[in-house]
């Protein structure tokens, strides 16, 4: 069965806001089954244009990444990222 990714390219706008995001999501999205496979680091645009911050993590399905970021408790910390970021989160099926 092909794995799930969850993809967010993140433009931080309130640093010491969005720290509350972090502490809480790790928690909630490995607990559903989620691998961060890239959180931040370091970046280069090779072609085109994106956001600052890069995070990849890797779900055992698409499915389970698509229930991960629906999951009502996932969705209220969502909003901090919502409130303190401009970001594109993006749901794929691996290979």
């Amino acid at each position: 069965m092909p794995k799930g990714y969850l993809i967010g390219h993140i433009t931080v706008n309130d640093p010491e806001a969005y720290r509350e995001y972090v502490e809480k999501d790790t928690p909630i999205l490995e607990g559903l089954g989620g691998r961060f496979v890239v959180r931040g680091g370091q970046a280069e645009v090779a072609e085109g244009s994106t956001n600052e911050r890069h995070v990849v993590i890797e779900f055992p399905s698409y499915e389970a990444a698509r229930a991960a970021y629906n999951d009502p408790e996932y969705q209220k910390v969502a909003d901090i990222r919502r409130r303190t970021a401009t970001s594109t989160i993006i749901l794929v099926e691996g290979t």
